[in-house]
């Protein structure tokens, strides 16, 4: 490998040595192979700890500080005071995961939703279980320092482009703003000279799914980088749900000077998704599991989404410690899609046609939606280690914009009943949104590290955001609807504060105890903040004094690296508190559209949620012939304020009274108190490793209210690796993995808000259903050179 992008690896750290043998230790953990660091000055190198586990003069080295929000080249964990966790590329790889999900499952603490294909929505300690329409998911997802907001709340990553992902646990807005109440979730994406060459892959597997690789790479004295090609597809195991992807990405490198580099970073992809297989009730969900006869419907359908991310990053190592990180970058998503399943088709004149129940009807959906998201910004920072003190400071300014254009698809009304005021006929073409909403951004953030005494050191964050969100409608308003007070546009700015408050204990160079108390928030939503005043029909009222949502996060933990039965071991627990005392809901409920005993619908500033657990994560080395990881969670989320819920009850033709529910005490639906991955490996001999996992978690609600109970499940996959390197250089891997060996029959999700199918009760016969597809098997060969 070229010595100089050898250098670059450890651009811009100039890390203490006891922090580079730390990740080399965590690296080699993970059975990755590590180049020597070539940047590494003589003061680092003098509080090293030894090769052989000699003593050392002292147990920490140089005060350094590595959070960094723009580029994850600092994958130590010690003397972070935060729970994190660290995955590497080798280990993403060797995964041959369908989605990120099966990656993370190995991380405590993590939760996900699979929607379809690699669409997942991340949460973190149980925050947000509680939403599934396309809300943001309370974990700030970051790629290659780009904040990602997709227009649905759910991340589409490219599993063959990863290069490392860190998951930091507990309200991370001290680092990456709005959002981030739970954590966050960081990926680099691959870059490096160990990119350098011919890579051609390809993977089959049940369901007609097929999917193709090809990855070209160079390594020069001073310019490396590569390009790859992705291209998935699937006919699914739910009826309509087929799905493909097709991803263009790469990475380009040039090193302007020994102590410097640029980076640019691009992807361009294309993804299609049809119905991801809800059925409605129990009954349905065992009789006809992939949605196919029963009439069940999704909310969305039909999705072409286009993504381009463009990105531009300089890194400029001054020494002694010090260093600059500079990012720009462009993010432009435009989605298109089915909304709406239920309503009755008439025609032009207002009669109801002779077939007219659309929940019946499988391939009518009243409305098309037509967004366009742009996220643009810019985000700086410095930071300088020494003896005592270490510092970082930051800048961060983000523009986002969201262009939405939506369409009547059919002409139809939402009840049976005739046309009148209380029931509007929608005609088919009428634009019902055309609007933008914008939010900039401009913060500043910081850390600061200081050495108390020897073992105990201290860590400050802070972070500022004056964030300014927009709203303007380009459909002209009517009289009577001014006269309603209804608006088209809207202007509101918010100051938040973040905070964190960390301190480290070494209680040797092998073990530490870390606490920390931290913050994390999210700003109103424009639908929140005006309400029904924005829209036609609305009838929310609008609240435009709503405060942001915060979140503390008070936590303590213990890492360290030992040995058990002379098999070298590396543990990390944590215990926790998340609470949310100004959680935003609706008066009326959540997903509602049922007026509460005053007559009228608000979101206000009135849910409370805590969040407790104990989280658990022991890993050993994978070089040897066994080896295993555990990561355990235990979770309970509990309302502490949730006593403004009605659930609409009846059908739309035949409404009938709502029920109230007061939630507080409630158990937070989808939220299992246990979660249980073991990973086991065997490594027969060089070429051969065969890998078992365990995946149980205990039972949880499917609602807020807490009436409907889904049973724990315990599901077993099986892994086998075959890699071999011939004279000449090439490379040839080969796997087989076969998730849910024993064909589990269980839900993947369940959701309950409403009496949906409208006999009057709300009981099992009501939640939104998505079976899990059962026993799937995946091959793959890839060759290298």
């Amino acid at each position: 490998m070229n010595k100089k992008f050898v250098a670059m690896s450890a651009l811009p750290l100039m890390l203490s040595m006891s922090l580079t043998n730390q990740a080399h230790a965590e690296d080699v953990a993970a059975g990755t192979a590590v180049e020597p660091a070539v940047a590494v000055d003589s003061a680092a190198a003098a509080n090293a700890e030894p090769a052989n586990g000699g003593v050392t003069k002292k147990m920490l080295g140089e005060v350094v500080v590595t959070s960094t929000t723009i580029d994850d080249r600092f994958d130590s964990k010690r003397g972070e005071p935060s729970n994190v966790s660290n995955i590497n590329g080798r280990r993403v790889d060797e995964e041959h995961g369908k989605n990120i999900v099966d990656v993370l499952e190995s991380v405590p603490g993590v939760t996900a939703e699979v929607q379809s294909g690699d669409s997942v929505k991340i949460m973190l300690r149980g925050v947000e279980a509680q939403r599934y329409m396309g809300e943001k998911p309370g974990v700030a997802i970051v790629i290659d320092g780009v904040p990602v907001l997709e227009r649905t709340g759910r991340v589409n990553i490219d599993l063959d482009n990863i290069e490392s992902i860190k998951v930091i646990k507990g309200g991370a807005s001290y680092l990456f703003g709005e959002d981030a109440l739970s954590g966050a979730v960081i990926i680099t994406t691959k870059r490096g000279a160990k990119m350098a060459g011919v890579t051609v892959g390809a993977e089959v597997g049940k369901f007609n799914y097929h999917k193709g690789l090809l990855r070209v790479g160079f390594a020069g004295n001073d310019l490396v980088g590569h390009i790859q090609k992705t291209k998935a597809m699937s006919d699914d195991y739910y009826d309509q749900g087929a799905w493909n992807r097709d991803y263009l990405d790469g990475k380009l490198q040039y090193l302007i000077d020994a102590s410097s580099d640029v980076t640019f970073g691009f992807e361009h992809s294309k993804r299609s998704k049809d119905s991801h297989g809800t059925v409605r009730g129990v009954t349905n969900a065992a009789i006809d599991p992939t949605s196919a006869t029963s009439g069940g419907k999704d909310y969305a359908r039909k999705y072409d989404i286009d993504l381009n991310k463009a990105n531009l990053s300089y890194a400029n190592d001054f020494g002694e410690g010090s260093n600059l990180l500079v990012n720009t970058y462009l993010f432009k998503d435009h989605t298109y899609g089915w909304q709406g399943p239920s309503g009755y088709l008439r025609d032009a004149a207002g009669n109801l046609l002779p077939v007219n129940d659309m929940s019946q009807l499988r391939d009518i959906y009243t409305s098309g939606a037509d967004t366009k998201q742009v996220q643009k910004g810019m985000k700086a920072e410095v930071r300088k280690g020494g003896e005592q003190t270490g510092m970082m400071a930051g800048l961060d300014m983000q523009r986002f914009e969201d262009r939405a254009l939506t369409t009547n698809l059919v002409t139809y009304t939402s009840r049976n009943t005739p046309v009148g005021v209380t029931n509007p006929l929608n005609l088919q073409g009428a634009v019902t949104n055309n609007s933008l909403s914008t939010s900039d951004t401009r913060a500043m953030y910081g850390e600061f590290k200081w050495l108390l005494a020897e073992p105990l050191t201290a860590t400050l964050n802070a972070r500022y955001d004056n964030i300014t969100a927009k709203y303007v409608s380009y459909i002209p308003l009517t009289a009577t609807q001014i006269s309603q007070g209804r608006v088209s546009s809207g202007e509101k700015t918010f100051r938040v504060w973040s905070e964190r408050a960390g301190l480290n204990y070494a209680l040797d160079v092998d073990r530490e105890i870390y606490s920390n108390v931290s913050t994390g928030f999210r700003v109103p939503t424009i639908s929140q903040l005006y309400g029904g005043s924005i829209t036609p029909t609305g009838t929310v009222l609008a609240n435009p004094n709503l405060s942001p949502e915060k979140s503390w996060n008070y936590e303590i933990g213990m890492r360290a690296k030992s040995e058990l039965f002379g098999v070298a071991l590396d543990t990390d627990i944590a215990v926790f508190q998340l609470d949310r005392k100004n959680f935003i809901l609706n008066t009326g409920g959540q997903y509602q559209t049922t007026p509460t005993a005053e007559g009228f619908e608000q979101y206000q500033n009135i849910g409370g949620v805590r969040n407790r657990g104990l989280e658990l994560g022991a890993k050993t080395d994978s070089r040897q012939v066994w080896s295993a990881d555990v990561a355990y969670t235990y979770l309970r989320a509990i309302f502490t304020r949730n006593d403004s819920y009605w659930m609409a009850m009846g059908s739309r033709s035949a409404p009938l009274p709502s029920v109230y529910y007061n939630n507080t005490g409630n158990t937070v639906p989808r939220t299992p108190k246990h979660k249980l991955n073991i990973n086991t490996r065997y490594r027969a001999d060089t070429a051969w490793t065969f890998t078992g996992e365990v995946n149980s978690q205990s039972g949880s609600y499917a609602d807020e209210v807490n009436v409907v109970w889904v049973g724990g499940r315990t599901v077993y996959n099986l892994m086998a690796n075959y890699e071999i390197k011939t004279e000449k250089g090439m490379k040839w891997s080969a796997f087989a993995r076969i998730d849910n060996v024993f064909d589990r029959y269980y839900y993947t999700t369940i959701r309950g808000s409403s009496d949906s199918n409208g006999d009057g009760v709300y009981n099992a016969e009501d939640p939104s259903i998505t079976v899990n597809a059962g026993r799937v098997w995946t091959a793959g060969l890839t060759l290298a050179f």
